[in-house]
């Protein structure tokens, strides 16, 4: 009781003892939370969560995709992805501005260079990416702007480069050999063609020949789980549902069973359909 005393005559303040207590209680808990940062794991998997996916290349129809609208599947609303002279962002978290009911809807899954450029709404300015190359001057300069404030100000995560089928059609007639399918595998020391995102991941299943560095960088490239198949013709390794290295050499599906073949036509189907790899030739058996 004295001391209480003391503290109270020391300080002019009746019941300081109390205030001093929860002051120091304070400083203890400041003192513990400096000492005790979060876990290394958690902060490990918040990393993990935030590592971007790999650059892919985009065709115009998957683009076309990502118009921020609900899909039928999953019922979720899908990103917003548009396209300024090739280079592809996602503005999701501009969504109330290119999502629907937006000002700037028309855009979303589409090539909008020209459109931006000459700041109209017209829908004849879209997909044109040839268009880019013919603006004037000033068009050219507010074209440039739209890049700078998107990558800069707004810094929409860039996903990848639009590929215009003008420049995918004429390989589809391509007769390939099964060498000239192994030099495209996507590794980095491979050449990125001209206004693509990364190099090619070709994959042969069987008589054509797909791109799938066209949104399977994850799965074909580098450290994906059907990295083995990159470069290979992986037609009966497919129709098998198989890994083996017998299966990914052995091209041949000729003995294969009525069931396995089915399979390898429903592979060929989901990679033309559902995935919309481009078809960059055929193989030559």
């Amino acid at each position: 009781q004295s001391l209480t005393s003391s503290i109270d005559n020391l300080t002019g303040i009746r019941g300081s003892a109390g205030y001093l207590v929860i002051v120091a209680v304070v400083l203890l808990g400041h003192r513990w939370m400096n000492d005790h940062p979060p876990p290394a794991v958690s902060a490990a998997k918040e990393e993990e969560k935030e590592e971007p996916a790999p650059p892919r290349n985009f065709t115009l129809k998957q683009l076309a995709h990502f118009d921020g609208k609900k899909d039928e599947k999953t019922g979720e609303d899908k990103p917003v992805y548009l396209s300024v002279n090739g280079t592809v962002f996602d503005v999701s978290d501009g969504r109330n501005f290119y999502g629907p009911d937006g000002p700037y809807e028309a855009f979303a899954g589409h090539e909008c260079g020209v459109a931006l450029a000459k700041m109209s709404f017209d829908t004849a300015h879209l997909d044109d990416l040839a268009g880019c190359e013919s603006l004037n001057f000033g068009e050219k300069t507010e074209l440039e702007g739209w890049i700078e404030k998107f990558t800069y100000y707004r810094s929409y995560p860039i996903k990848g480069r639009l590929v215009p089928d003008e420049k995918l059609k004429p390989l589809e007639t391509r007769i390939l050999t099964k060498e000239e399918i192994a030099k495209h595998t996507g590794e980095s020391s491979e050449e990125v063609p001209e206004g693509y995102a990364t190099a090619p991941i070709y994959v042969a299943a069987g008589d054509k020949v797909f791109d799938t560095s066209f949104g399977g960088v994850e799965f074909y490239g580098a450290g994906g789980g059907y990295n083995r198949f990159a470069g290979k013709d992986v037609s009966r390794a497919l129709a098998k549902m198989s890994f083996d290295p017998a299966d990914i050499e052995n091209t041949s599906v000729d003995d294969l069973e009525d069931k396995q073949k089915k399979v390898l036509a429903d592979w060929i189907k989901t990679f033309e359909e559902k995935k919309g790899y481009p078809i960059v030739g055929r193989l030559n058996k």
